[in-house]
């Protein structure tokens, strides 16, 4: 990272944050095993990758999941928020998650084709634009200038596990607001609500919550975008009433009846996929529009998501 962009994130980010998040790149990024929590990561062992490939060939069905993970869906999601102001209500949020931008060129485009279609008040990206976890990041940002023009403003956004922070600078210089544990007014006729996000709280786990809600007022709306569920309680007695999240890919890979075998995310798995609701706070995990690991997807389709939000 050169230096006018290191002090232009130490500047906004804080220097710890931002040592804090380099160095645990530059440690973690390649690692298979690991202590503590989150002991395996097979998306960064990447001979498994050809491993799977070639079971699901052997099977038949390596091409059938090949196909499914073009197959789009535009799935909606409405939510009932008690204090919503009445200028917010019918306000719609377009959700994308995983997009793995790098995996495939196929992708992007059904993609761009999939958003091209909806009608939105505002958009949010919910983290993992690249498809490894090491490695250059460039080309995820190529995917994400592709798509851009053709996401209505405003479009804000949180970092995931296979991002890096160099990424961020990229990233609003395509006119997409990262937002690193900080939050953001929404206003509509006079009317307001937060948006806050947190920077990755699966594997770096860098996120502040307390940073992320210092400026919103306790009796007014806020929504966290969060690339993970993991911290849904945490963010239910931080006093959010809606959190968007995905990572999970819903399973991705899953048995009939999209029963997922592996979710590689520490909640319970009622939180794993759709809709879920923990006390006060409203939560959706987005089954992702891309694909991880490999270019497949099983009894779990990707999908884009238009959250409606309703007065209760």
């Amino acid at each position: 990272m050169n230096q006018t962009v290191y002090d232009r994130l130490s500047q906004r980010l804080g220097r710890v944050h931002l040592r804090q998040r380099l160095s645990l790149e530059s440690e973690y990024e390649a690692q298979v095993f690991r202590r503590g929590t989150h002991y395996f990561h097979l998306e960064n062992w990447y001979p498994a990758h050809a491993v799977i490939r070639a079971s699901l060939s052997l099977v038949g069905l390596h091409g059938r999941g090949r196909r499914n993970a073009l197959k789009i869906r535009i799935v909606h999601n409405d939510v009932r928020l008690a204090a919503l102001p009445a200028a917010f209500d019918g306000y719609t949020i377009l959700h994308l998650s995983d997009l793995h931008l790098d995996m495939s060129e196929d992708f992007v485009d059904a993609l761009i084709e999939r958003v091209r279609a909806v009608d939105y008040d505002l958009c949010v990206l919910t983290g993992d634009y690249r498809y490894r976890t090491r490695g250059p990041y460039e080309p995820a940002l190529a995917g994400l200038a592709r798509l851009r023009p053709h996401l209505k403003e405003p479009v804000y956004a949180v970092l995931g596990n296979h991002d890096s922070i160099r990424m961020v600078p990229g990233m609003e210089d395509l006119g997409i607001r990262v937002l690193l544990n900080e939050s953001v007014r929404l206003e509509r006729h006079g009317a307001m609500i937060h948006l806050a996000g947190i920077d990755d709280a699966h594997y770096y786990r860098v996120d502040n919550l307390h940073k992320a809600a210092h400026d919103i007022p306790h009796q007014e709306v806020s929504i966290l975008l969060s690339h993970t569920p993991e911290p849904f309680r945490n963010a239910a007695h931080a006093d959010f009433k809606l959190m968007l999240c995905g990572h999970t890919h819903g399973g991705q890979i899953c048995l009939p009846g999209g029963i997922p075998l592996i979710t590689d995310a520490d909640c319970p798995r009622a939180y794993v996929r759709g809709p879920w609701r923990y006390h006060d706070l409203a939560g959706y995990t987005s089954v992702g529009a891309g694909s991880s690991i490999v270019d497949v997807r099983l009894n779990c389709l990707p999908e884009i998501t238009l959250h409606r939000l309703q007065r209760a």
